[in-house]
């Protein structure tokens, strides 16, 4: 595609995965992100040179946002009865909150499964940080999508490699807890060097953790997955396809069939 020069994405957190494309494209190309779902266009990204998107607010489409927090929401991610939601002019700036979304086609207080946070209340700028179910929170050390996903780039920048996939699961480790990271890369690189840079990113960009890093997080492990490991746990379960994506954190009973599914994966190489 020599004429390629811009990429429109939608669905899913985009930084994760800029160095796969860049690798692909080959070139320079202009990145811009909507947001929309089959309830209707919530958002776009009005200028090339900033990473947030402008609420639709005049398209038959009414919101309520739901802070993402443990009066609102159990440690499942599932949304309590009776949640205190607010109306777009009762926002502030930099709170994650979930989103409800009503509108002129009969979806009556919709909970999307995304969270926000507002950049910009005046310009109705946002930027989707997460899923309600995609989160980490064992011990208060509250987890987000939008950090995992940081981590995960600057480890990305840092040793110049590529990262296709990753997911992150939590559990009761002697007496404490833990987290154990996968990641899906071809490149070469230590699995404790990564897991040391990835617990230092997070310290950095979540004060909660850095808190029970040393309180009751005892341990973080990590390891190194070829990217297909993830591509045919996709396919194993009937959600191949652009429209699907793979968990960014694995609780419970999905947690225990990935590590089923990693022993049959490895045995079978």
């Amino acid at each position: 595609w020599p004429d390629l020069a811009v990429y429109v994405h939608s669905g899913v957190s985009f930084d994760p995965y800029v160095k796969s494309f860049e690798k692909l494209f080959g070139k320079p190309v202009i990145y811009n992100e909507s947001y929309l779902a089959s309830e209707g266009y919530i958002a776009f990204q009005s200028s090339l040179d900033r990473r947030v998107m402008q609420l639709v607010v005049d398209n038959g489409l009414f919101y309520e946002f739901v802070p993402f927090n443990d009066e609102n929401f159990d440690s499942e991610g599932n949304m309590v009865e009776n949640p205190k939601a607010i109306t777009l002019d009762k926002v502030s700036e930099g709170v994650e909150y979930a989103l409800l979304l009503s509108n002129c086609a009969g979806a009556w207080r919709y909970l999307l499964g995304d969270t926000i946070k507002f950049m910009s209340k005046e310009d109705c700028e946002i930027v989707i940080t997460g899923r309600t179910k995609h989160f980490l929170s064992l011990c208060g050390e509250h987890l987000s999508q939008e950090n995992m996903n940081k981590a995960v780039k600057m480890l990305q920048e840092e040793f110049n490699i590529e990262i296709r996939e990753f997911t992150v699961a939590g559990f009761r480790y002697e007496n404490m807890f833990a987290h154990k990271w996968y990641l899906g890369t071809e490149d070469n690189i230590d699995p404790g060097l990564a897991a040391q840079k990835i617990d230092e990113y997070l310290k950095v960009l979540n004060d909660d953790y850095r808190v029970e890093r040393i309180a009751a997080v005892t341990d973080v492990f990590l390891e190194i997955l070829p990217p297909k490991a993830f591509s045919n746990w996709m396919k194993v379960h009937g959600k191949e396809g652009g429209a699907n994506k793979f968990p960014r954190v694995l609780k419970g009973e999905k947690y225990e069939q990935w590590e089923a599914y990693l022993k049959d994966y490895k045995n079978n190489l």
